[in-house]
């Protein structure tokens, strides 16, 4: 049963993005409708987290916004909406969820990753 399952979930699984893990920084490119309109939004921000597996599969993405308020965004691997992403930065943590990044006031500081 189980195999089934997989093989009919591997026809939505997208390979089309680059490797990134929690700490990196990213920048999402969500298609928007607006009424009957289509366009291209972009998200930037930290990876928080990224839980799942299979179809199921999301990332979290955090960043500060207008007025110094911290926007988090989910977004699923398998959604239509998610045109690409751009990594733009490689973080060192060592943490896979990076909860504590919410309590942070100011700016966050990561340091990079080199490989």
């Amino acid at each position: 049963m189980d195999q089934y399952i997989r093989a009919i979930e591997s026809q939505y699984i997208r390979k089309d993005f680059p490797e990134f893990r929690p700490g990196d920084t990213v920048r999402v490119y969500v298609k928007v409708r607006e009424g009957n309109r289509e366009r291209t939004q972009a998200f930037e921000g930290i990876v928080i987290k990224i839980r799942g597996g299979g179809v199921g599969k999301t990332f979290t993405v955090r960043r500060i916004g207008a007025g110094g308020i911290g926007v988090e965004r989910i977004f699923p691997f398998a959604s239509p909406a998610v045109e690409k992403v751009q990594v733009l930065r490689k973080g060192k943590v060592r943490r896979a969820k990076l909860y504590y990044v919410r309590n942070i006031r100011g700016k966050i500081r990561i340091k990079e990753r080199r490989d």
